[in-house]
């Protein structure tokens, strides 16, 4: 599961808004078999059986008549608003050019459907959304889906397959990142009067039939058509102009950059089919955007806002004492993520010559004091990332052995000779004696990769060029965390400057490829696929707005995608995700930073929930909560 092209670097909230945002980039490496109940009429476009699910490890836990998820509250009542902050600001309401032109705004996604939608108590399987059905050959080479014949756009006309079609052309036009995403699927056709037909470059890819359902489809007449002064839409823009959408919510108002309000749809096509009930509950979602993260926590705290999704450790130990979380008229609450692990780093630009020897990358990471920064800056809640894939079962722990070793083996003349011998660790501090060895050991480093200390400066011994290093951040959040960094780096000889910049310019220079070090993430899904070519193949590297924010270009690596996308098991994705993780971590392209485990939230006592979460949904905020209008009484009354 991946999150969308934004760095940590923004608030968790923002965030998980962002990475709701579909398409979804979603690694699903080993699907496909449909429930058995849903396989009846055949599809006349391919001869395949029908089903209502795709699952990528089996069965599909939800027969074809099911009523609802097991998750949600059925009765839960319609009504109310809940306010959220969210950090920077926004100029587009544009999803096709999100990351790439313009900053979008949040909660956008709530506009539209996609084919399918994900169950939150399952791994990685989805149901139809505007599709009733799906259906694919046993080799994987297309899927066809069949739109539901009610599934209609806020005007009132039908969802079509052109519409499909033209949503796909348009990313895969106009979006580099989903342009390689999608990239496999070389015909997007009509086949009936609701059926659209998807043609793949070659058979065995097995998740990108559930890739195509995870697209965002836009309705095709709108965008070709003319705003309200007659002007003809451009889709490769940015805009300002509220879009026509099909899904749950509309805009109802917003002020450009500040705020944004979504008002719930009555007439709602999708509101009594099976995969929303209790779903899409409050009458109006409001964004409050915020340039300081200070005033928004400030915000919360005077019931400005009614959610906060807390991602500083500092804030958590220290800034919820006040009076309403005293007398319980604020509650704080910790929702473990079961769903997703990844890696988060500082990222070298390898791009650039002064990155390229891995041992230069290594020194850095030896400079890294993690164990004092998690004691004086973290409160020590933090825990050290040490995988691509960390918190899950597809970390490469300990020596390769069985089938990850075999695998291994086809590439061993590309790969560094400790990967066979010697379990990856990060180095560790936390104490005068252990950082002064580091720092040695670093320096030592930094000597075979050909730079020697001259007048206090790390210097290239043929170049006779300084070593000089930036920084770069779009938060201030973060900028602490990079002054805590740089006296280290410094006691190399390495000069250090740190650059916080603006969410716009941050994004035009990481497009661009215009930085030295910066902090990343990656999301990864209990059953990586494709995105990883995006992450760290090759031609990703050279793809202005793809994820391949390091520039890896390494052919044992680019093998190593390939493996895991065309894996056959379950077993065989996990041998495959480790052999891929364990060639990144060697090749030291990143500082590897820290992890938590659960999403940290605060919420004024006046929303409800179901009493029993979905195991994989995290906080499922707020598609599944409510307003609770007695809760509300009681706190009022406590006040």
């Amino acid at each position: 599961m991946t999150p969308n092209r934004r760095t940590v670097v923004q608030t968790a909230l923002k965030t998980a808004l962002l990475a709701a945002s579909a398409p979804l980039l979603r690694g699903v490496g080993v699907p496909i078999i449909g429930s058995a109940q849903a396989q009846g009429a055949a599809s006349g476009a391919t001869g395949e059986s029908w089903q209502h699910g795709l699952s990528l490890f089996g069965e599909v836990k939800y027969p074809a008549d099911f009523k609802r998820f097991d998750y949600v509250n059925p009765d839960a009542p319609k009504g109310g608003v809940v306010r959220l902050g969210v950090s920077g600001t926004f100029d587009s309401f544009n999803v096709v050019v999100a990351g790439v032109k313009g900053v979008i705004a949040g909660g956008v996604n709530l506009l539209y459907d996609s084919l399918m939608t994900a169950a939150q108590d399952e791994v990685s399987t989805e149901y139809g959304l505007l599709a009733e059905a799906v259906s694919h050959p046993e080799d994987f080479s297309s899927v066809t889906y069949r739109l539901r014949p009610q599934a209609k756009w806020h005007d009132g006309k039908p969802v079509t397959p052109e519409d499909v079609i033209f949503s796909l052309d348009s990313f895969k036009k106009h979006h580099p990142q989903y342009s390689a995403y999608y990239s496999h699927v070389v015909k997007a056709e009509k086949t009936g009067e609701r059926e659209v037909k998807f043609t793949f470059d070659g058979p065995g890819n097995r998740e990108l039939p559930q890739i195509v359902g995870q697209l965002t489809i836009l309705p095709k007449h709108y965008w070709e058509g003319t705003n309200a002064s007659g002007a003809k839409r451009d889709i490769s823009a940015t805009t300002q102009e509220p879009p026509l959408g099909c899904g749950a919510y509309k805009i109802k108002e917003f002020v450009a950059g500040r705020s944004i309000v979504f008002e719930r749809v009555k007439d709602y096509w999708g509101r009594d089919i099976n995969v929303n009930v209790g779903r899409n509950n409050f009458d109006e979602i409001r964004y409050e955007y915020f340039r300081d993260t200070t005033v928004a926590l400030e915000a919360f705290k005077g019931d400005q806002v009614d959610w906060r999704t807390e991602n500083s450790a500092k804030n958590w130990a220290t800034a919820y004492d006040f009076p309403a979380v005293r007398d319980k008229r604020v509650v704080t609450e910790e929702f473990a993520v079961r769903n997703s692990g990844g890696m988060q780093a500082f990222v070298f630009n390898t791009r650039r010559d002064k990155f390229k020897d891995p041992k230069v990358r290594r020194a850095l990471n030896f400079a890294f004091d993690f164990e004092e920064m998690n004691k004086q800056i973290f409160f020590g809640q933090y825990t050290r990332v040490a995988s691509y894939f960390e918190g899950t079962e597809l970390a490469a722990r300990g020596l390769p052995q069985g089938k990850e070793l075999e695998i291994l083996e086809t590439v061993r003349g590309q790969l560094p000779a400790e990967l066979f011998t010697t379990e990856y660790t990060n180095p560790k501090s936390g104490n005068p004696d252990a950082v002064r060895a580091n720092l040695r050991e670093a320096l030592k480093l930094l000597k075979e990769a050909g730079y020697e200390i001259k007048d206090k400066k790390l210097t290239n011994v043929k170049t006779g060029a300084p070593f000089s290093l930036e920084m770069l951040a779009e938060d201030q959040t973060f900028e602490r965390i990079a002054l805590f960094y740089k006296p280290s780096l410094e006691r190399l000889g390495i000069e250090v400057s740190v650059r916080t910049i603006d969410p716009t310019q941050y994004e035009n220079r990481l497009r661009n490829w215009d930085y030295d070090l910066i902090t990343a993430s990656w999301g990864q899904s209990l059953s990586p696929g494709n995105e990883q070519r995006e992450y760290w193949g090759s031609p990703a590297a050279d793809t202005a707005g793809s994820r391949n924010l390091a520039g890896i270009k390494n052919p044992a690596i680019d093998k190593l995608i390939e493996r895991v996308i065309y894996t056959k098991d379950r077993d065989d994705l996990v041998a495959a995700t480790k052999a891929l993780d364990r060639a990144l971590l060697w090749q030291h392209y990143v500082v590897p930073q820290w992890t938590y485990g659960k999403i940290r939230t605060a919420r004024w006592d006046r929303l409800g929930r179901p009493a029993e979460m979905p195991k994989y949904g995290n906080a499922a905020f707020p598609s599944i909560w409510w307003f609770d209008e007695a809760r509300a009484a009681k706190a009022r009354a406590r006040s």
